[in-house]
């Protein structure tokens, strides 16, 4: 394992109001490398008293930034769209250093990130209501749509990049103002967003980060009575925590929490691209995905093929230099995720799952991980385990496969490999998941579509015609004319 690039650790403060704001508290907490746990960054430590500034400064924004024109919102969206493209690099290397990346998933990120800043750019224009017909003579009836106000959103360790961008976009598209609380593993990338922003020309305060460790200081920001509407990606438990507060303060929230995603392979399915869907969909960035496919149901027919096939494509990937094209695998990003992917590995084989391949560490590098033989008092069963750790279980049935993809309290993705059709088209509306993808790795996204999950996997959807409906409010207004107009008839 190659040492990270080596760099003094910088100080990240907040970013409230347009400019870079110390800690109330004067403490800073370290962002640590996921490499080596080397020091990557100081990190402002942030309490309530820097969530309230920050809120305030995003309020304080709003009655101008709600007034600009859908055609200036449309051309600030477009040029950060083309400073990032121009600073793409410093953005990948920062995905790389501070979250563990290998280079191909940070460029994918940035390159989504590119991508979703030109998709709310379209927006503004097509804020549009409509013109009703009345149940009153001479009376016009219109509604339209207006921005809510301050927008919070938390974002994950897992895809910053993509996450902040997709959140902030669409509620500055909108009209609103947006205060960040991202991942403590990931301060310094909002940060980055926060100056790509500004440079673009965003107005200040329109945009805001605060930083600090969320448990502590989360609830502050959801529960701000200025904050009109949450959006939140993280874990299924944290989630429900904040739809309480929420529902308490009748606020918008928009939930992407965990999934335990299911691949169905038919004995009909294009093997070698169900395999390399397989690995793709599992390990990417270590399976620290909430679409990873974490149970692949394999039709028993090919069962031991697949089995094989998989096993050894997981063994074939490496880790190593994470600037490499190469390098597919890199670290897990703290010692308590490392110490769950453990345990959820050693207690499933402790009561009886074979390993096919994987199971093991090097440094905070987890072997791409495939276990057989998986029951339901394994803890790995219904529990996610955001590793590199996927299942393996054959089924006799489609029927049969369907039942087990719906045994889980998660709905976000599923997939399925088959040459069949109606097998194809019986499973996408068969899967009680947001998302299902035909002969395609059940991890994907793209800016404009409905994307998120069902049951515990998530409330709302995010997207570009989704978040419309998150990030802005429905007025109806009515005119009456005077019926004895002249020219009335």
């Amino acid at each position: 394992m190659n040492a990270p690039q080596s760099h003094t650790p910088v100080t990240l403060d907040h970013w409230i109001g347009g400019a870079a704001v110390a800690p109330s508290g004067g403490t800073y907490f370290d962002n640590l490398n996921p490499l080596d746990d080397s020091l990557y960054a100081r990190a402002a430590d942030g309490n309530a008293a820097d969530v309230e500034r920050a809120v305030q400064a995003a309020e304080q924004a709003f009655p101008a930034f709600r007034k600009l024109l859908a055609k200036d919102r449309e051309a600030l969206l477009q040029k950060a769209a083309a400073l990032l493209e121009r600073d793409r690099q410093e953005f990948v290397d920062i995905l790389i250093d501070e979250v563990g990346s290998p280079l191909m998933k940070a460029g994918f990120e940035v390159q989504f990130a590119i991508g979703m800043l030109r998709a709310a750019a379209g927006v503004p224009r097509r804020i549009t209501g409509q013109t009703l017909p009345s149940d009153s003579a001479d009376r016009w009836s219109l509604s339209l749509r207006e921005p809510l106000g301050v927008v919070a959103g938390i974002t994950p360790f897992n895809v910053p990049m993509i996450k902040v961008i997709k959140q902030s976009a669409m509620a500055l598209a909108c009209g609103n103002t947006f205060v960040n609380l991202p991942s403590e593993h990931a301060p310094r990338l909002s940060l980055r967003v926060a100056q790509l922003y500004q440079e673009a020309g965003f107005p200040a305060g329109s945009f805001n980060v605060v930083l600090g460790n969320g448990a502590v200081i989360g609830d502050a920001l959801t529960g701000h009575a200025l904050v009109k509407s949450v959006t939140f990606t993280g874990s299924s438990v944290v989630g429900r925590h904040i739809a309480e507060i929420c529902a308490k303060q009748l606020k918008k929230f928009t939930l992407e929490l965990g999934g335990k995603s299911p691949l169905i392979v038919m004995d009909d399915a294009d093997l070698a691209g169900a395999v390399r869907a397989a690995a793709m969909g599992t390990f990417f960035y270590q399976g620290q995905a909430c679409m990873a496919s974490s149970r692949i149901l394999v039709q028993r027919g090919i069962f031991e093929r697949f089995s094989q096939a998989l096993a050894g494509a997981a063994a074939g990937l490496k880790g190593g230099d994470l600037r490499d094209p190469g390098t597919t695998l890199g670290p897990i990003i703290s010692g308590r995720q490392r110490s769950r992917v453990k345990t959820h590995i050693e207690d499933a084989t402790a009561k009886g799952a074979r390993l096919l391949a994987g199971g093991t560490f090097s440094g905070f590098q987890c072997a791409p991980t495939v276990l057989t033989d998986v029951t339901s008092d394994m803890t790995l069963f219904y529990e996610e385990t955001f590793g590199p750790v996927t299942s393996l279980y054959p089924f006799d049935t489609l029927e049969e496969a369907l039942a087990m993809a719906n045994d889980t309290p998660y709905g976000l993705s599923a997939a399925i490999y088959t040459s069949n059709i109606n097998s194809a088209l019986t499973a996408a509306s068969g899967i009680h998941t947001g998302m299902v993808h035909i002969n395609a790795p059940s991890l994907y996204d793209e800016p404009h579509v409905p994307f998120g999950g069902v049951g515990q996997s998530g409330v709302g959807r995010e997207g570009t015609d989704c978040d419309l409906d998150a990030m802005t409010e429905w007025k109806w207004v009515t005119i009456q004319l005077p019926t004895d107009a002249p020219g009335h008839h």
